[in-house]
Protein backbone atom coordinates (compact mmCIF):
# COMPACT_ATOMS: atom_id res chain seq x y z
CA UNK A 1 0.00 0.00 0.00
CA UNK A 2 1.01 3.33 -0.87
CA UNK A 3 1.86 5.78 1.90
CA UNK A 4 0.65 9.13 0.40
CA UNK A 5 -2.69 9.99 -1.29
CA UNK A 6 -3.85 13.03 -3.00
CA UNK A 7 -6.33 15.27 -1.42
CA UNK A 8 -7.75 19.17 -1.62
CA UNK A 9 -6.61 21.72 0.20
CA UNK A 10 -9.45 24.08 0.12
CA UNK A 11 -12.96 24.04 -0.01
CA UNK A 12 -14.19 25.05 -3.72
CA UNK A 13 -16.94 25.58 -5.95
CA UNK A 14 -18.14 25.06 -9.83
CA UNK A 15 -21.19 25.40 -11.70
CA UNK A 16 -23.10 23.67 -14.46
CA UNK A 17 -25.89 24.91 -15.98
CA UNK A 18 -27.91 23.44 -19.27
CA UNK A 19 -31.45 23.96 -20.89
CA UNK A 20 -32.16 25.92 -17.47
CA UNK A 21 -31.11 24.14 -14.71
CA UNK A 22 -28.09 25.23 -12.91
CA UNK A 23 -25.72 22.99 -10.82
CA UNK A 24 -23.63 24.18 -8.27
CA UNK A 25 -21.21 21.82 -6.86
CA UNK A 26 -19.24 22.18 -3.62
CA UNK A 27 -15.87 20.47 -2.58
CA UNK A 28 -14.26 20.15 0.66
CA UNK A 29 -11.62 17.95 2.22
CA UNK A 30 -12.87 15.97 4.69
CA UNK A 31 -11.60 12.86 7.07
CA UNK A 32 -14.84 11.73 8.30
CA UNK A 33 -18.06 11.22 7.49
CA UNK A 34 -19.70 13.92 9.92
CA UNK A 35 -17.65 16.44 8.44
CA UNK A 36 -19.04 15.62 5.12
CA UNK A 37 -22.90 15.65 6.54
CA UNK A 38 -22.05 18.65 8.15
CA UNK A 39 -21.42 20.21 4.84
CA UNK A 40 -24.56 18.75 3.31
CA UNK A 41 -26.71 19.91 6.04
CA UNK A 42 -25.52 23.52 5.62
CA UNK A 43 -26.09 23.20 2.30
CA UNK A 44 -29.30 22.32 2.60
CA UNK A 45 -30.41 25.37 4.96
CA UNK A 46 -28.67 27.72 2.49
CA UNK A 47 -30.22 26.31 -0.43
CA UNK A 48 -34.00 25.32 1.11
CA UNK A 49 -35.45 26.14 -2.50
CA UNK A 50 -32.91 23.58 -4.51
CA UNK A 51 -34.78 20.68 -5.65
CA UNK A 52 -31.89 18.14 -5.01
CA UNK A 53 -28.71 18.30 -2.81
CA UNK A 54 -26.93 15.50 -4.76
CA UNK A 55 -23.53 13.73 -2.71
CA UNK A 56 -20.77 11.61 -2.90
CA UNK A 57 -17.66 11.26 -1.05
CA UNK A 58 -14.40 9.12 -1.04
CA UNK A 59 -12.38 8.81 2.10
CA UNK A 60 -9.37 7.01 3.97
CA UNK A 61 -5.76 7.03 2.85
CA UNK A 62 -6.50 3.68 0.76
CA UNK A 63 -10.18 5.53 -0.19
CA UNK A 64 -11.93 2.52 0.77
CA UNK A 65 -14.70 4.42 2.60
CA UNK A 66 -17.36 6.61 0.10
CA UNK A 67 -20.93 6.85 -0.38
CA UNK A 68 -23.28 8.29 -3.39
CA UNK A 69 -26.26 9.67 -2.78
CA UNK A 70 -29.16 10.59 -5.44
CA UNK A 71 -31.11 12.64 -3.64
CA UNK A 72 -34.64 11.77 -5.65
CA UNK A 73 -33.22 11.80 -9.17
CA UNK A 74 -32.89 8.80 -10.90
CA UNK A 75 -30.85 6.03 -9.87
CA UNK A 76 -27.49 6.56 -10.58
CA UNK A 77 -27.78 9.72 -12.08
CA UNK A 78 -26.04 11.80 -9.60
CA UNK A 79 -24.05 10.24 -7.24
CA UNK A 80 -22.48 7.96 -9.13
CA UNK A 81 -21.12 10.60 -11.52
CA UNK A 82 -20.39 12.66 -8.64
CA UNK A 83 -17.79 10.15 -7.15
CA UNK A 84 -16.76 9.35 -10.55
CA UNK A 85 -14.91 12.69 -10.77
CA UNK A 86 -13.28 12.15 -7.49
CA UNK A 87 -12.35 9.06 -8.49
CA UNK A 88 -10.99 10.91 -11.69
CA UNK A 89 -9.15 13.20 -9.90
CA UNK A 90 -7.17 10.45 -8.25
CA UNK A 91 -8.35 11.85 -5.04
CA UNK A 92 -9.84 10.97 -1.58
CA UNK A 93 -10.76 12.58 2.02
CA UNK A 94 -12.91 14.98 -0.21
CA UNK A 95 -16.60 15.11 -0.27
CA UNK A 96 -18.67 17.07 -3.00
CA UNK A 97 -22.56 18.07 -2.56
CA UNK A 98 -24.21 19.11 -5.85
CA UNK A 99 -27.11 21.35 -5.64
CA UNK A 100 -29.58 21.66 -8.35
CA UNK A 101 -31.83 24.41 -9.03
CA UNK A 102 -34.91 23.16 -12.06
CA UNK A 103 -35.15 24.98 -14.47
CA UNK A 104 -38.01 23.53 -16.15
CA UNK A 105 -36.82 20.93 -18.86
CA UNK A 106 -36.31 17.36 -18.08
CA UNK A 107 -32.96 16.41 -18.85
CA UNK A 108 -32.87 12.59 -19.04
CA UNK A 109 -30.29 10.14 -17.51
CA UNK A 110 -27.54 11.35 -20.03
CA UNK A 111 -28.02 14.76 -19.16
CA UNK A 112 -28.55 14.28 -15.78
CA UNK A 113 -25.78 12.43 -15.19
CA UNK A 114 -23.51 14.84 -17.93
CA UNK A 115 -24.57 17.90 -15.85
CA UNK A 116 -23.25 16.27 -12.22
CA UNK A 117 -20.26 15.28 -13.62
CA UNK A 118 -19.32 18.31 -15.33
CA UNK A 119 -20.45 20.39 -12.26
CA UNK A 120 -18.43 17.97 -9.76
CA UNK A 121 -15.64 18.09 -12.18
CA UNK A 122 -15.77 22.21 -12.37
CA UNK A 123 -15.38 22.06 -8.15
CA UNK A 124 -12.32 19.97 -8.39
CA UNK A 125 -10.32 21.61 -11.90
CA UNK A 126 -10.90 24.98 -8.96
CA UNK A 127 -9.05 23.41 -6.29
CA UNK A 128 -5.69 23.20 -5.02
CA UNK A 129 -4.49 19.77 -4.94
CA UNK A 130 -2.03 18.44 -2.39
CA UNK A 131 -0.04 15.24 -1.42
CA UNK A 132 -0.23 14.18 1.68
CA UNK A 133 1.98 11.39 3.40
CA UNK A 134 0.94 8.73 5.18
CA UNK A 135 3.08 9.15 8.60
CA UNK A 136 3.74 6.32 11.66
CA UNK A 137 4.26 8.22 14.89
CA UNK A 138 7.30 7.47 17.47
CA UNK A 139 7.62 8.30 21.31
CA UNK A 140 11.46 9.44 22.20
CA UNK A 141 11.37 9.08 26.08
CA UNK A 142 14.65 9.87 26.87
CA UNK A 143 16.89 11.39 29.76
CA UNK A 144 18.10 15.02 29.45
CA UNK A 145 21.33 14.59 29.30
CA UNK A 146 20.31 12.99 25.32
CA UNK A 147 18.41 15.77 24.68
CA UNK A 148 21.00 17.75 22.60
CA UNK A 149 21.43 14.63 20.79
CA UNK A 150 17.90 13.66 20.30
CA UNK A 151 16.75 16.97 19.08
CA UNK A 152 20.36 17.40 16.76
CA UNK A 153 19.04 14.13 14.89
CA UNK A 154 15.52 15.15 14.20
CA UNK A 155 16.55 18.52 12.85
CA UNK A 156 19.38 16.78 11.22
CA UNK A 157 16.75 14.48 9.47
CA UNK A 158 14.12 17.27 8.95
CA UNK A 159 11.39 14.76 11.08
CA UNK A 160 8.11 16.30 12.26
CA UNK A 161 8.10 16.93 15.54
CA UNK A 162 4.29 16.79 16.74
CA UNK A 163 4.44 16.93 20.24
CA UNK A 164 6.98 17.86 23.03
CA UNK A 165 6.45 17.28 27.05
CA UNK A 166 9.17 18.46 29.73
CA UNK A 167 8.76 16.97 33.12
CA UNK A 168 11.04 14.59 34.74
CA UNK A 169 11.94 13.14 31.36
CA UNK A 170 11.77 14.52 27.70
CA UNK A 171 8.63 13.11 25.99
CA UNK A 172 8.85 13.96 22.19
CA UNK A 173 6.62 12.24 19.40
CA UNK A 174 7.92 12.57 16.19
CA UNK A 175 6.38 11.97 12.95
CA UNK A 176 8.04 9.74 10.25
CA UNK A 177 7.01 8.58 6.86
CA UNK A 178 5.83 4.74 6.59
CA UNK A 179 8.19 3.69 3.79
CA UNK A 180 10.78 5.09 5.76
CA UNK A 181 10.51 4.61 9.39
CA UNK A 182 12.87 1.58 9.49
CA UNK A 183 15.68 3.25 7.50
CA UNK A 184 15.13 6.77 9.29
CA UNK A 185 14.98 4.84 12.82
CA UNK A 186 18.46 3.62 11.91
CA UNK A 187 19.57 6.82 10.85
CA UNK A 188 18.30 8.23 14.61
CA UNK A 189 20.55 5.43 16.22
CA UNK A 190 23.36 5.92 14.18
CA UNK A 191 23.55 10.00 14.82
CA UNK A 192 23.44 9.35 18.54
CA UNK A 193 25.98 6.68 18.98
CA UNK A 194 28.11 8.72 16.31
CA UNK A 195 27.93 5.50 14.07
CA UNK A 196 27.41 5.01 10.14
CA UNK A 197 23.80 3.13 9.43
CA UNK A 198 25.37 -0.56 8.97
CA UNK A 199 26.96 -0.07 12.14
CA UNK A 200 24.23 1.20 14.41
CA UNK A 201 21.91 -1.75 13.19
CA UNK A 202 24.01 -3.83 15.55
CA UNK A 203 23.33 -1.58 18.28
CA UNK A 204 20.45 -0.85 20.88
CA UNK A 205 19.20 2.54 21.59
CA UNK A 206 21.14 4.08 24.13
CA UNK A 207 20.66 3.95 27.66
CA UNK A 208 18.12 6.14 29.01
CA UNK A 209 16.56 6.75 25.78
CA UNK A 210 12.88 4.72 24.92
CA UNK A 211 11.52 4.51 21.37
CA UNK A 212 7.95 2.97 20.69
CA UNK A 213 5.48 3.36 18.19
CA UNK A 214 2.57 4.84 18.69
Amino acid sequence: MTDAFRTIAAPSTGEFKDRGSKFIAYAWPVREEAEALAHLEALRKEHFKARHHCYAWRLGPDGTRFRANDDGEPGGTAGRPILGQIDAFGLTDVAIVVVRYFGGTLLGTSGLINAYREAAAEALRHAEVEEKIIQDVFAFDFDYALMPDVMNAIKKLGLDLLREVYGDRGLLDIGIRQSEADSTLLKIKALLWKVTPEEAATLDWPAGLIVEKQ
